[in-house]
């Protein structure tokens, strides 16, 4: 992005000479959202492609990689709303197969649907593993960005981002990519998304473009705190458990992380865990997460018995590390 980058609003473009140009109608593409998807190819070492939501983008991937008939093998313990988008597409002929992504993918996967890191569990794939699966492999990598892992250069066929979170960045956009490792797979889904409509806005564009430029700093930031926060709750008595892939670390996590672990962990309380997030006062009660600002909220009201009736998801913004964890200690008190 250049000091000069605008946004053009356009929704149609002049013929050239009598025939339809780079840009002619937006439903397609549009000049923000092609600088917007070079910008973050670049960064994946693939070709991008935006959509309106990750919801948007995950949708696309089902519809353009999957067949009537065939088996999606997503990542257990994944985001909840996966596995719940498969489930709608299985009166679609779909077939939802959930597995431990720390093994090899099932063997009658042909998507293999994997999360680095997983949310709201923190678990880390095995990318040789899942590499070497003759299946089309897809990595949601929202968590951990290209600044932390680049599926791609370990074998992976596409990169998903719901990029409303750390893309992103500033809570303000609502945003979606898939990133392509090959050229059948990149013109295959831009067919789709210009036939369904799925383009992401001008507007949405622009800003991500802006928040491209502060995605490294706000990372590595991010993983810093979260790491020293992850380290004090390990040691808290009123915390049964803490998710967190720099505790330990986790073998696979090391292996494809690179300058840290990322601003997301999630942890268990012993008691009523809305308690905690009710009585926070810098952290945000709120959902969604990779923002500059720290957001806190108890995940079963989303996902129900799949998940510990004390699990608390912490998305670390650019705060002070003391300031955070004063207020985590503060509302801890409140159990």
């Amino acid at each position: 992005m250049t000091e000069s980058t605008s946004i053009d609003r356009s929704t149609i473009w002049p013929y050239e000479e009598g025939e339809p140009g780079p840009f002619f109608y937006a439903r397609y593409s549009h000049p923000t959202g092609v600088e917007a998807e070079r910008a973050l190819g670049a960064l994946e070492g693939g070709r991008a492609l935006l959509f309106p939501s990750g919801a948007a983008a995950a949708t696309a991937a089902l519809l353009g990689l999957a067949r009537p008939g065939q088996t999606v093998a997503v990542a257990h313990g994944a985001y909840y709303g996966t596995a719940l988008l498969v489930r709608e597409l299985e009166a679609w002929g779909l077939r939802l197969l959930e597995f431990d992504q720390t093994g090899p993918p099932p063997e009658d996967a042909d998507l293999v649907w994997l999360e680095a890191p997983s949310n709201p569990f923190l678990t880390f794939p095995d990318l040789e593993a899942a590499s070497a699966h003759p299946g089309t492999v897809l990595v949601d990598a929202t968590a951990s960005t290209p600044v932390l892992v680049r599926p791609l250069e370990h074998g992976a066929d596409l990169v998903l981002h719901s990029a409303t979170k750390y893309l992103g960045g500033h809570h303000d956009l609502l945003l979606g990519a898939l990133v392509c490792r090959y050229e059948e797979h990149y013109a295959r889904l831009l067919a789709l998304r210009g036939r369904t409509g799925a383009v992401a806005s001008p507007d949405a564009a622009w800003l991500l473009l802006r928040s491209l430029r502060t995605l490294a700093l706000r990372v590595e930031r991010q993983s810093q705190t979260a790491l020293e926060l992850a380290r004090r709750l390990d040691a808290h008595p009123a915390v049964a458990r803490v998710r967190y892939p720099g505790l330990g670390p986790d073998p696979r996590a090391a292996r494809y992380m690179q300058g840290g672990f990322g601003g997301l962990l999630s942890f268990d309380v012993e008691g009523d865990a809305r308690k905690v997030e009710t009585s926070l006062r810098v952290i945000r009660n709120a959902t969604s997460l990779g923002g500059v600002t720290s957001t806190l909220e108890a995940r079963r009201r989303w996902e129900g018995e799949r998940v510990p009736a004390g699990l608390l998801r912490l998305s670390v913004g650019l705060e002070d590390v003391e300031e955070l964890w004063s207020d985590l200690e503060q509302a801890l008190a409140a159990l």
